[in-house]
C-alpha cells in the first residue's frame, strides 16, 4: 500500500527531486488532495491543512469514531516508538481497552501491525532460572500507520487542537520546524524497506522489517530465501553518512549474534568519501535520488491507485 502511494503522489506531481518526494509524502501522502509542491512545507501545512483544520477534523472524526480513546492511541503511536504496550501507557490504556482499540483501528484499515522478532528469554533458556526482570519481560509488537497523512495529523495537529481552531498556528509550525527530520525519518526508513525489496527481487525475501528487543534496535534486518542476512540503517539528517555508522550497525549485529552478507546504508545526503571509496559487495550506498528507481515505469494506473481519497 505504501508503494503504491508513493507512486501516485509522485504521479499527481512530479517534484523536481527524490528528497522532495519523500519529505512531501511524509506529510501529504495518502490525503488525495492536488498540493503545490512548489511551496515551501510551512506554508503548505498552513494553507492545506491548519485552514481546512474543521473540515480535516471532522473526516478523522468519523475514522475514529470520535473516541477520544482511539485519538490518544493514535498521538501516543504516533510520537513514540510504536510499540503497543508504550503506547497504552502513554495514551493511559490497559489491555482490555488499549486492544479493543487497536483492534478497531486496525480493521478500520488506520494502523497495521508489525509483528517483533524478537524470542524470549524463557524460550531461549527453558531449563534456567531467570532472574525476576527478565523473566517478566514481555515482547512488545510495534503498531504501523497506513497512510503518513494521518500519522502527521496526530503527531503534529492533535496536540494544539485548541490554538488551531482560534486560528493561533504558532506553536504547531515550531513543533514541526523542530521534528520534521525526526518525523520523516519513520517514512524514510519504510521507503528504504521497499527499496531493499527491489533490489533482492531474485532472491525471495523471507521476513523484511525493523528489529528491536530490550537492547538493541535495527532499522531494517532483512533474510532472503538464500538465508543471506541484509542490515540497514536509515539517516534522514542533513548530515554526509560516515563509516562510523557501520561499525555502530555491526556492533548491534555482534550483540545479536549474526554476521550479515551485506549492509546497507540509507542517507538523505549521500556519504562521507571515504565510503563511497569502500563500497564493495558487502556494503551498499543509497541515497535520496537512488529511490526514483521505486517510480520505474509509473503509469496513469498508478495514478488512481493508492490515494482514492478518504477526504473530501
Amino acid at each position: 500500500m505504501l508503494l503504491e502511494q508513493f507512486r501516485s503522489f509522485y504521479a499527481r506531481h512530479y517534484p523536481d527531486d527524490m528528497e522532495k518526494q519523500i519529505e512531501y509524502f511524509s506529510i501529504f501522502g495518502g490525503l488525495g488532495w492536488q498540493i503545490d509542491i512548489d511551496k515551501p512545507l510551512d506554508e503548505l501545512i498552513v494553507s492545506v491543512i491548519l485552514d481546512n483544520y474543521g473540515h480535516l477534523h471532522n473526516e478523522l472524526a468519523v475514522l475514529s469514531l470520535d473516541e477520544p480513546e482511539y485519538a490518544r492511541l493514535l498521538h501516543a503511536l504516533a510520537i513514540g516508538d510504536r510499540r503497543i504496550f508504550k503506547a497504552f501507557s502513554r495514551a493511559g490504556l490497559n489491555n482490555g481497552n488499549g486492544g479493543a482499540a487497536l483492534d478497531f483501528l486496525q480493521n478500520n484499515n488506520i494502523l497495521e501491525m508489525q509483528h517483533s522478532r524478537e524470542r524470549h528469554p524463557k524460550e531461549i533458556y527453558p531449563d534456567q532460572k531467570l532472574k525476576r526482570d527478565i523473566a517478566r519481560h514481555r515482547i512488545s509488537h510495534k503498531m504501523r500507520f497506513t497512510k503518513p497523512f494521518i500519522r502527521f495529523w496526530f503527531y503534529f495537529i492533535t496536540p494544539y487542537a485548541r490554538e488551531i481552531e482560534i486560528g493561533n498556528y504558532e506553536n504547531v509550525l515550531k513543533r514541526f520546524q523542530t521534528h520534521q527530520s525526526s518525523y520523516t525519518s519513520l517514512v524514510f526508513e519504510e521507503l528504504s524497506e521497499l527499496l531493499l525489496d527491489y533490489y533482492t527481487r531474485d532472491d525471495q525475501i523471507l521476513t523484511s522489517g525493523s528489529y528491536w528487543d530490550a537492547n538493541v534496535e535495527i532499522d531494517i534486518l532483512a533474510i532472503t530465501k538464500s538465508l543471506k542476512i541484509y542490515v540497514g540503517e536509515c539517516k534522514w539528517t542533513n548530515h554526509k553518512v560516515n563509516k562510523k555508522e557501520v561499525h555502530k550497525l555491526l556492533e548491534k549485529c555482534s550483540k545479536l549474534g549474526i554476521s550479515p552478507n551485506k549492509v546497507l546504508l540509507f542517507s538523505k545526503r549521500g556519504f562521507s568519501n571515504e565510503l563511497e571509496h569502500n563500497q564493495s559487495p558487502d556494503l551498499a550506498l543509497y541515497s535520496a535520488e537512488d529511490f526514483s528507481i521505486l517510480l520505474k515505469n509509473i503509469s496513469q494506473n498508478d495514478l488512481r491507485q493508492g490515494f482514492e481519497p478518504p477526504y473530501v
